[in-house]
């Protein structure tokens, strides 16, 4: 299981997503969570879920858990984050790529987190 989000997430050091922006960024399973970023450009958005737990936008322990349990087989490697805040239009190319690639990692089952 992967998740994706439009929660605008990002690591420690990498650039934020600019204006409209139409492409993800890739969050390793690894990834500690101090090292997960929201950097949605909405003045209008409140982070005040995200900042008391990752989890309310990027449920990673929440899937890690349910692994353990047996009730999903495993957790994939990778998960994504979009920006919110971009037209659905100009994210259908990347959205379209992004599907074939999680194909080949053999995801099959996503958790979309819609922020």
């Amino acid at each position: 299981v992967a998740i994706v989000t439009t929660a605008g997430l990002g690591l420690r050091g990498e650039d934020a997503f600019g204006i409209g922006a139409a492409d993800y960024k890739v969050i390793p399973l690894e990834t500690d969570s101090a090292d997960i970023l929201m950097t949605h450009i909405s003045v209008n958005f409140d982070r005040t879920g995200f900042q008391d737990d990752v989890n309310v936008v990027f449920p990673v322990d929440r899937l890690r858990e349910m692994a353990a349990d047996g009730g999903i087989g495993s957790v994939a490697g990778f998960h994504y984050s979009f920006m919110g805040a971009t037209d659905p239009e100009q994210l259908e190319s990347s959205a379209r790529a992004l599907a074939e690639m999680m194909r080949e990692d053999k995801v099959n089952a996503v958790l979309l987190s819609p922020v």
